[in-house]
């Protein structure tokens, strides 16, 4: 996906969007425990305190291809036991929990500014096909196409998707990369990546993790091309 804006200069420039995903496969997940972890990733979340945008919550059952059951907005604070509340009345093996909702990351617009930014937070139970396949009237994605994870998660059954418990979708990459035509990118970007390093750590200390992954939608490893952008930025 290209995204088109207008730098600072007042010229037109592309910018390569890649998708950023933090995903835990966990120890012994099951139904009886999936609440209890989605839980500790709510309360460790550091939402945002700049947003006056309501978050959403949302239960899905069975697959992505399926509608929503249920669909609530919120308006800030973000009431973490109201949602686990709701969580709980929809709670089994096949069900899917989404926020989506907002953090605070250092972003250029005329300058740089502390500002809310979109954020997905997920819990998939057990059960729950995270990318359908051969279903009846659904569009089957192409192998390049389908979301692809540096190193995939174990998983026995073809039609599982990633096999995870948790993921955070953290919307474009760009927000924790060097951008050599912007003023001061390096320093500023550099409190944006500190603020993903520190929800990494503080999830790996509370969290059963068997594997834990941070990807790019593209496959690309976003750990490598980070470097990548430091090293130019350095330059």
């Amino acid at each position: 996906m290209v995204t088109d804006g207008v730098s600072i200069y007042g010229r037109v420039r592309s910018v390569m969007a890649d998708q950023l995903y933090l995903s835990y496969l966990l120890r012994n997940y099951s139904e009886s425990t999936m609440l209890r972890h989605f839980e500790k990733l709510l309360r460790l979340f550091p939402f945002s305190r700049l947003a006056h945008q309501a978050s959403t919550f949302k239960v899905m059952a069975v697959d992505v291809s399926e509608p929503v059951i249920a669909e609530i907005p919120y308006p800030p604070p973000v009431p973490v036991d109201d949602m686990l509340a709701v969580a709980r009345d929809f709670q089994n093996a096949d069900a899917c929990y989404r926020l989506e909702t907002w953090w605070d990351l250092w972003q250029f617009e005329t300058d740089w500014k502390l500002a809310p930014a979109r954020v997905a937070l997920c819990c998939f139970g057990p059960e729950f096909n995270q990318s359908p396949s051969g279903n009846s009237g659904v569009k089957v994605e192409t192998e390049d196409q389908q979301r692809r994870p540096v190193i995939p998660f174990p998983n026995p059954r073809d039609n599982a998707a990633l096999g995870c418990a948790l993921e955070i979708e953290f919307g474009i990459d760009a927000n924790f990369l060097p951008q050599p035509d912007l003023p001061d990118s390096p320093h500023m970007i550099e409190s944006n990546i500190k603020s993903l390093l520190k929800l990494v750590h503080d999830l790996d200390d509370a969290l059963p993790v068997e594997t834990r992954r941070l990807w790019s939608e593209s496959g690309e490893n976003f750990a490598d091309k980070l470097h990548q952008a430091l090293t130019s930025a350095a330059e």
